[in-house]
């Protein structure tokens, strides 16, 4: 049975009549007539009743008008959504990101990604530092990584999509929770909660630079592998984080968070692997160029973490 003769049935079902359905399908009616016949022989069935007047469905041809619809109806949505996969316009986006970025640019990306292309599925890892994003990209777990460079893989592009301050995240009843701002030096005797040692964080790097600047090392007192532990755990008086500003994005009951001073910034890149060709991905890069995502001037790199 080929498609065709499904479709030349449902045109003469519609229309009552084997003259008005070939004019429809861009044919002569005696091809029409005998590719229904055929199917008829087929099926084993008479689907249309004839007349010189009139032509009818069957009790047969009604319930296999039925069927036909549904059928043509899933091979026309099949064809739809090959098309719109082939553009970019569907899909499943696997993105990973690090902890704080959970909290400003997935929504942000999300929501564009909703209103632009809406029958893209995100598939969201959250908690990921940089190292374990490279290791997502190039094993082909992940298909984009929202992470803070240096990337040190090769076969991984990436472009800057924010550049941050570090804030101090301290207890509501810390002695700084009232300051206006603090200073990197104000945090010397502070017991610090820092992502585990072997996890590979920028974040970490900055935050050790940044106080060595300074003239002390920071006291790590708790190590966490999620940026939600750290403020659970700053919430609970043990210590403080400093962290990315986009944690201010998700205030957090018991935690105050202050501009620092002297510390120095972060980046967050937008990352991908150099030979992924996918439509998907070349379509959503160029929605983020064409709403600005990414900062100005910016193109793939190996930047530094800092700025």
């Amino acid at each position: 049975m080929e498609l065709r003769h499904l479709r030349y049935f449902a045109a003469v079902a519609e229309t009552r009549h084997f003259g008005k359905a070939a004019e429809d399908l861009h044919m002569a009616q005696p091809p029409l007539s005998q590719a229904i016949r055929r199917l008829e022989s087929e099926l084993g069935v008479e689907l249309f009743t004839r007349t010189t007047r009139q032509v009818a469905l069957t009790g047969a041809g009604e319930v296999f008008r039925t069927d036909v619809e549904r059928i043509l109806k899933a091979v026309d949505d099949a064809v739809a959504r090959v098309g719109r996969f082939a553009s970019g316009a569907e899909g499943v986006l696997r993105i990973g990101l690090t902890g704080s970025a959970s909290y400003r640019q997935l929504p942000a990306l999300a929501r564009l990604v909703k209103r632009e292309m809406p029958q893209v599925m995100l598939e969201v890892h959250t908690e990921m530092l940089t190292p374990a994003q490279e290791a997502g990209l190039i094993e082909r777990r992940l298909d984009v990584g929202v992470l803070r460079p240096p990337v040190r893989q090769e076969g991984i592009t990436h472009r800057p999509i924010a550049t941050e301050a570090l804030v101090a995240a301290v207890p509501e009843e810390h002695w700084l929770a009232e300051a206006d701002f603090v200073r990197v030096e104000q945090l010397r005797h502070e017991n610090f909660i820092m992502y585990g040692a072997t996890l590979g964080s920028v974040v970490n790097d900055v935050v050790v630079r940044s106080c060595l600047a300074s003239g002390f090392y920071p006291h790590c007192a708790y190590e966490v592998t999620e940026t939600s532990a750290a403020l659970a755990l700053v919430a609970a008086g043990l210590g403080v984080a400093v962290l990315p500003d986009s944690i201010r994005s998700a205030p957090r009951e018991g935690v105050r968070c202050k501009d620092i001073e002297n510390a120095l910034t972060v980046r967050l890149d937008l990352a991908w692997r150099q030979d992924d060709d996918s439509p998907l991905l070349r379509g959503l890069l160029r929605l983020l160029d064409q709403n600005d995502m990414f900062l100005e001037g910016s193109e793939g790199s190996e930047g530094e973490g800092v700025a």
